[in-house]
């Protein structure tokens, strides 16, 4: 099931100022950024400031600039090309830093709130805020915080100078400043709707990649490749009509904003010309107050040119953030409890659940004992898959409980477990093998890091991995190059590594022939664990120990297979009958 990103909205307003906090990590870095900044716009004004004074003085009362004023010019151009790289240089390596950790935290939101935020989401979608959404952050981590500080800092020093020098600039430069700061926040909703159509036109594009790439086989085989590069190329012309709409719009801004700096020129010009007529400001200083009153604009411009931009990052910041805050479907227990040595039962307690609408198990009461396998069946959709989600803790039931018995104890809710704890405990094999990058044996340790050469061999020897392949053979991505049944076998493999005490089997088999089904089921008998088996094959039912029949979310029959089967209306010849086996 995939589902299509939602069109964008007006994005939060806080969404930007929601991901500040993770700055506060790097409050020495923030500092030599800002310090740095301060020192490239500072020299540039006082470059620019000192050129003029020294040219009005050679025109005005042609004096030749003095070596002092040659060397602070020189001096003022050094530190400029100093400070200029090194604040590209802070600024990226803080910016990075951020964006590194803000991956590791969505990968934590995503594996905190998975499934329920995961399922129905498209990898490719998932992708895009992983890794596009962060990646394009980096323009407000690295280009606005400390610009903005730093543009402060020097406009109002510039500010108070010029209110010394002639008292009139600063009311010509005042107006124009607030009218630049002001200009970022008159479109800012039209900016974060644009922003927001494009990262979702981004997203579905990625959507659609990913999803061709790992289905090129099966678009080849049925020959459907050339309705996917044309499904392909229309998201790409949306990304570029979404991304031609924001630089229209930002051509426009810029345009606002050169027009304001004109004004603020010949406002600058009038007023300096005015003065010096006057008599008020010397000749000599004409040309300096103008050059500062404009250079102390400039900071303010480019400020406001990034705080444009940044408003359209809003809709990237908003998916962000929600990454970031994703709730806990399953929440860690406030004082986790320690299981004990040894067998463990499984016990499903009046367990009821829904995702949201109609219950899907009503009451559910089951038990799975430490050395026995229990079959559970039943029609797709009647909720089979959803106990084995409620024994892993994907989710925790809406009423009743998950319990682990040991031999000698009371019985153990997991939601009193930590997640290491649990993990230690039950294992869960799906239909689905999620495979990597990197050997089979790199796949199968997984799940035991630190399982020895000779646990990994046997275990890999007892559920035929050893046949698919040596160990050290590498494994193609999402393992497009191995059969389902391979890929079960290792998925069993992984499992059995870590020595399970309740196992759960969801359709892990179904890809195996009889005879693979056999050998599997074989290997599950060394040891002695609680196995529960969600099945449709007869031969796989029958080997069980006990069959529990799930009817509408509900347990309608227990027994063994000899006992159910003979009755030609039990209810699990009515799944057998309804659910052929694959």
């Amino acid at each position: 099931m995939t589902t299509v990103p939602p069109e964008p909205g007006t994005p939060g307003r806080g969404a930007l100022r929601a991901l500040l906090p993770a700055l506060t990590a790097h409050r020495a870095m923030i500092a030599r950024t800002c310090g740095a900044a301060l020192l490239e716009q500072g020299s540039l004004v006082a470059l620019v400031t000192l050129a003029a004074h020294t040219v009005g003085a050679a025109v005005v009362d042609g004096h030749t600039p003095s070596a002092t004023t040659v060397a602070a010019l020189v001096g003022l151009v050094l530190v400029r090309v100093v400070t200029t790289w090194r604040e590209m240089d802070l600024s990226h390596d803080l910016a990075y830093r951020v964006l590194a950790s803000l991956r590791v935290r969505i990968f934590d939101g995503l594996a905190r709130s998975a499934p329920a935020r995961v399922a129905g989401r498209r990898s490719g979608d998932l992708a895009a805020t992983a890794m596009a959404d962060v990646e394009s952050l980096e323009f407000f981590y690295a280009h606005t915080t400390a610009q903005l500080l730093a543009s402060g800092a020097v406009f109002g020093t510039g500010t108070v100078v010029l209110a010394g020098l002639e008292p009139w600039l600063p009311a010509v430069v005042l107006p124009v400043a607030a009218l630049l700061a002001a200009a970022p926040f008159a479109d800012a909703r039209v900016r974060a709707e644009q922003g927001a159509r494009t990262r979702a036109a981004t997203a579905r594009l990625s959507a659609d990649t990913v999803e061709t790439v790992d289905g090129l086989r099966e678009l080849l085989a049925f020959g459907r490749l050339a309705d996917r590069r044309r499904r392909l190329a229309r998201r790409g012309r949306e990304v570029g009509e979404a991304q031609g709409a924001e630089a229209r719009r930002e051509a426009l801004t810029a345009s606002v904003r050169d027009l304001l700096i004109v004004a603020a020129v010949l406002g600058v010009v009038a007023a300096a010309a005015h003065s010096a007529a006057a008599g008020r400001l010397h000749g000599a200083w004409t040309p300096a107050a103008m050059a500062l009153a404009l250079a102390v604009l400039g900071p303010v411009a480019e400020s406001a040119r990034s705080v444009s931009q940044a408003v359209s990052l809003r809709a990237a910041a908003g998916r962000v953030d929600a990454a970031l805050r994703a709730p806990a479907l399953a929440p860690p227990p406030d004082s986790p409890h320690r299981l004990p040595a040894g067998p463990l039962d499984l016990r499903l307690r009046g367990v009821t659940f829904d995702y949201g609408g109609a219950p899907v198990l009503k009451g559910v009461e089951l038990t799975v004992r430490a050395g026995e396998t229990l079959a559970l069946v039943g029609v797709s959709g009647a909720g089979k898959s959803t106990c084995a989600h409620l024994i892993a803790r994907f989710w925790d039931p809406t009423h009743g409980a998950v319990q682990l018995v040991p031999a000698d104890g009371d019985p153990v809710d997991i939601r009193r477990l930590a997640d290491a704890e649990l993990r230690g405990a039950v294992a869960l094999v799906g239909q689905d093998t999620p495979l990597f990058h990197g050997t089979l044996a790199d796949n199968l340790r997984l799940v035991a890091p630190d399982a020895d050469d000779q646990l990994l061999a046997e275990t890999a020897r007892r559920c035929g991995v050893d046949r698919i392949a040596p160990l050290d053979t590498p494994v193609a991505e999402r393992g497009a190059t191995l059969s389902g049944g391979q890929r079960a076998r290792i998925a069993l493999a992984r499992a059995l590594l870590v020595r399970p005490r309740v196992l759960v089997l969801d359709e892990s088999t179904a890809h195996l022939d009889n005879e693979g089904d056999a050998e599997l089921a074989a290997a599950l008998r060394h040891e002695i664990r609680a196995t529960l088996v969600i099945a449709h094959r007869p031969a796989t039912i029958r080997r069980a120990d006990r069959v529990a029949v799930l009817e509408a979310g509900r347990v309608v029959e227990e027994g063994t297979w000899e006992h159910l089967a003979a009755y030609p209306d039990s209810a699990l010849n009515r799944v057998l009958v309804t659910t052929p086996a694959p």
